[in-house]
């Protein structure tokens, strides 16, 4: 029987619970994937928690690498046996088998290992799209990176620094600090003990950046506003230290007449064509070696809570990744 991590509830990471469910049959469209390996993100704890909404019961899970077990109707890009992986879409990655829709599934390519593929696609499409559609980033440029030693953090930081981006990035330690650095970061600040504005406007000259990105929230919102240069867009994509309150968009016009937007990868890879080109680029940083990456911490699927309790604790740095 095939088990899956389930919650009834929403709340803290105790609500998860592993369970057995009957997997069945492809439908038209639709292949039976068994997972390999499965990727833990911060939007599934923001799911759990009800601050993304899903109809309860729920399951969870938007990212995993597996392979193709049987096909339905209409099926033709793939073949039983391929070595698929997935980012977005109906929850349901946790779990050791599913149901899903073969337009969401990519193949991958040979060098790429399935630990690789579950802890790099949604990230790495997410970076993707940040950097070359929601603001188009060019060599010289200085940005802003928010958690710059997290699991997007880290791919956003090689990813930007091959392209001859100078990147600022934010930690929380002196031990991401050093990782922050080793991956290219040009300047990094520990926001525990240094403030973000003052660093920032230092090092810019007083003009401050084109663009930030923050995937942290309400802690970060503000500061991020103020690090902005003149008609500077600020790209709000996480809410890792909770929603930011409302505000009045006069505020924007306050501080430079700044930009503003809330995007997600699912708007970005909505056709099956925008899909293949994200992943594609993502597939060539990762075969050139300028962007390198592999899971730092592996759980099993039945401790999927202690991997909710570690990386909402930020005791993790990297991907996680759950083995079916």
């Amino acid at each position: 029987m095939n088990q899956v991590i389930r919650f009834e509830r929403t709340g803290g990471p105790e609500v998860l619970r592993l369970v057995e469910a009957d997997v069945g049959e492809p439908g038209p469209g639709q292949v039976r994937l068994r997972h390999t390996a499965i990727g833990i993100n911060f939007i599934d704890t923001y799911q759990r928690a009800g601050l993304y909404p899903l109809p309860l019961p729920s399951e969870l899970g938007q990212e995993a690498a597996g392979e193709v077990e049987a096909l339905g109707d209409g099926v033709a890009h793939l073949a039983v046996g391929d070595r698929v992986a997935y980012a977005g879409g109906p929850p349901g990655a946790y779990s050791q088998a599913r149901l899903i829709d073969a337009a969401r599934l990519v193949k991958l390519p040979e060098e790429i290992t399935d630990e690789v593929a579950a802890c790099v696609m949604l990230q790495g499409m997410t970076v993707e799209y940040l950097i070359r559609r929601v603001f188009a980033v060019e060599a010289g440029q200085t940005v802003l990176w928010h958690a710059a030693a997290g699991g997007v953090g880290q791919i956003a930081v090689q990813w930007l620094t091959s392209l001859g981006v100078h990147v600022i990035g934010t930690v929380g330690s002196a031990e991401k600090a050093e990782l922050a650095q080793a991956l290219g970061c040009r300047h990094v600040i520990d926001y525990r003990r240094e403030n973000i504005v003052e660093r920032v406007r230092a090092l810019t000259g007083g003009v401050g950046v084109p663009v930030v990105y923050d995937s942290v929230g309400k802690d970060t919102f503000e500061a991020s506003l103020d690090c902005l240069a003149r008609r500077g867009m600020m790209v709000s994509f996480g809410n890792a230290s909770g929603p930011v309150p409302p505000f009045s968009p006069l505020l924007l016009s306050k501080k430079g007449s700044l930009f503003l937007t809330r995007p997600t990868l699912g708007d970005y890879t909505a056709t099956r064509a925008e899909l293949e080109t994200s992943a594609n680029a993502l597939f060539e940083r990762l075969r050139s070696g300028a962007v390198k990456v592999a899971p730092s911490h592996r759980y099993a699927l039945a401790d999927a809570a202690d991997a909710h309790r570690d990386l909402e604790a930020r005791r993790t740095t990297g991907s996680l990744i759950l083995l079916p």
